[in-house]
């Protein structure tokens, strides 16, 4: 990989939680003034925890300002995405500066750490267990990019001095480029959410070589019109990786509302025309396994989106962050995982479910358009 931009990318049963948390103690223990760290789930018990937390404890008594910010307040039991494991009381005990943030209605779903104000640790991995054993997750590392960490600073500033996603994640999604030549621009919502699922969905229209998608969910509604038509048109090879078991319940939640129930033809063509797979992950459960499908990434040509964000209406409204990244090397190395993380799981199987007839027959007339359309 390039010097800046390092990739830890993790598949289910693909690696011990000693050696994801080996990595994540060594950039903790690399701070020399700093840490801010923005965690949706935390957990840090186990016996691999407690290394991670050992090196947060370390920094603290070197005297770095160590703050720690967490969703607190969730609403229940959903489906997309899993409700955290963090205990806010294991949290609040220690002797760092912590931060619990209202995640009512929306969720601070970041997963980020700012090393020293010039390193960015970020992506779709949360700091439990089975999010480092038994999930699929991207990490994305940018080293020496104060500019970048600089917009995670003042996107983390927003979240500590309100206490509340509403009204966060206005930071302007300037272009930074790296010490070699690599031009990144950070995302975050729920300022921008609706400029990054267009911003996303532009980059999908315009590919010509390739689109590989691994996403949890797809929801956002200019993301699924432009997959439409690449899918429909053939513009470039599309692969994909979905969780099959949130999906189904994505599909059966649309079935009932008549608001979003015009999705529902769009994304039964993208995961059949499109090759898409879908992982079979155990249902949530308070005591259960999370073994889902949890990488955030779209590779676009030589272009790619990592982070926090499902690719998903209401990662939109969320607290979350995605670097794009417009590298060739870095979008070779994403997009050979995706489809590794795909060739893994069968054929995404979305449910039979049927929108409303009126909704169906200008959803028809719409792809009858874009199948006879140039590219």
């Amino acid at each position: 990989m390039n010097s800046s931009i390092e990739l830890l990318t993790l598949t289910d049963g693909g690696q011990p939680a000693s050696r994801v948390a080996a990595e994540i103690a060594a950039f903790l223990h690399g701070a020399r003034r700093s840490l801010d760290l923005a965690l949706y789930d935390v957990r840090l018990e186990t016996e691999a925890g407690a290394l991670v937390l050992a090196s947060l404890l370390a920094a603290h008594q070197r005297g770095l300002r160590v703050r720690l910010m967490y969703n607190v307040d969730h609403p229940g039991p959903i489906a997309v995405p899993p409700p955290p494991e963090t205990r806010p009381e294991a949290i609040e005990a220690l002797p760092v500066e912590t931060r619990g943030i209202a995640g009512i209605p929306d969720l601070m779903h970041h997963k980020f750490c700012v090393r020293d104000g010039v390193d960015v640790w970020t992506g779709s991995m949360n700091w439990t267990e089975d999010s480092w054993t038994r999930q699929e997750n991207v990490v994305v590392r940018v080293l020496g990019a104060d500019r970048l960490a600089f917009a995670f600073t003042l996107a983390f500033e927003e979240l500590w001095q309100r206490g509340a996603v509403e009204g966060t994640g206005t930071v302007e999604p300037r272009p930074v480029e790296l010490a070699d030549g690599i031009t990144v621009r950070p995302w975050f919502t729920p300022g921008h959410g609706d400029a990054l699922s267009h911003r996303v969905a532009k980059h999908i229209g315009r590919a010509r070589k390739r689109v590989r998608i691994a996403s949890p969910v797809l929801t956002a509604g200019p993301i699924l019109g432009t997959l439409v038509e690449v899918v429909n048109e053939r513009r470039c090879t599309v692969v994909g990786v979905v969780d099959d078991t949130q999906v189904d319940d994505v599909f059966h939640q649309w079935s009932r509302n008549g608001v979003s129930a015009w999705k529902i033809p769009l994304l039964h063509t993208i995961v059949e025309r499109g090759a898409f797979s879908g992982k079979p992950s155990t249902p949530w459960a308070p005591d259960g396994i999370q073994d889902f499908m949890h990488a955030k990434v779209v590779v676009c040509d030589d272009v790619c989106f990592v982070g926090s964000f499902n690719f998903s209406r209401s990662g939109e409204r969320n607290a979350e962050n995605v670097v794009e990244i417009h590298d060739a090397v870095t979008a070779d190395a994403l997009a050979r995982y995706v489809e590794d993380v795909k060739e893994r799981y069968p054929p995404a199987t979305p449910p039979d479910v049927r929108a409303d007839a009126d909704e169906l027959a200008v959803v028809d007339a719409v792809r009858q358009t874009t199948e006879t359309a140039g590219p």
